[in-house]
């Protein structure tokens, strides 16, 4: 509690306890959720949070460039506390996001060589191994 306190002040965000309570659950669960997870799941120990406090919170962070939105379908938002050059795999089955690591000089990128990259995003849709296993077997 005392790191991510930390972690907010030196950011310039003021270290309530909602928003401490949104990044933990952010870093702790890793599962890309959006605005309505994080409010469901802290809202049995925090009775009072609203989804405009979790939306709120998490814009400030986005601000601030300690969390990074995922927008892998149009109609979902999605936030990832782990803001380093990665992508994300959307298994369409069973609606799961996957972090997977790519070097941005291993992507071979024609017609902008000159360009300078300021932001790095990499979505990729399909079956996971556990969905893909799980429908083979059926």
């Amino acid at each position: 509690m005392k790191t991510i306190e930390k972690y907010l002040t030196d950011s310039g965000i003021k270290p309530s306890y909602q928003r401490i309570r949104i990044l933990s659950y952010l870093m702790d669960k890793k599962n890309h959720p959006t605005v309505e997870m994080i409010h469901k799941e802290l809202l049995h120990d925090i009775p009072t949070l609203s989804k405009t406090t979790v939306y709120n919170t998490l814009k400030q962070f986005v601000e601030k460039g300690i969390t990074q939105i995922i927008n892998i379908e149009d109609n979902e938002t999605r936030y990832d506390a782990d803001i380093s050059t990665h992508g994300h795999f959307k298994c369409l089955n069973c609606n799961k996001v996957y972090d997977f690591r790519f070097g941005n000089n291993s992507l071979e990128i024609s017609d902008i060589e000159d360009f300078d990259f300021l932001q790095t995003h990499l979505y990729i849709k399909g079956i996971c191994k556990k969905c893909k296993y799980l429908l083979n077997t059926k």
